[in-house]
């Protein structure tokens, strides 16, 4: 098996334009099932990996006292 990764700097980048938001529905949903399995995992892959040049941030959490009435 061979793994290839999946961004490709070099890769051709197309736009298309559709005269409404079902059509570019339409599109897109016909490109990803033109997709391999392993190609659609390679995607969601990269999507939901973390960014480690975007620093996490911080937990912070605030005690309030409540006033008696």
């Amino acid at each position: 098996m061979v793994l290839l990764p999946c961004y490709d700097p070099s890769m051709e980048k197309v736009v298309t334009i559709h005269r409404s938001h079902e059509e570019a529905e339409k599109a897109d949903n016909a490109y990803y099932r033109s997709l391999t399995p392993e190609q659609r995992l390679d995607i969601l892959l990269e999507l939901t990996k973390p960014d480690e040049t975007q620093p996490r941030l911080e937990r912070v959490y605030r005690i309030v006292e409540l006033s008696q009435s």
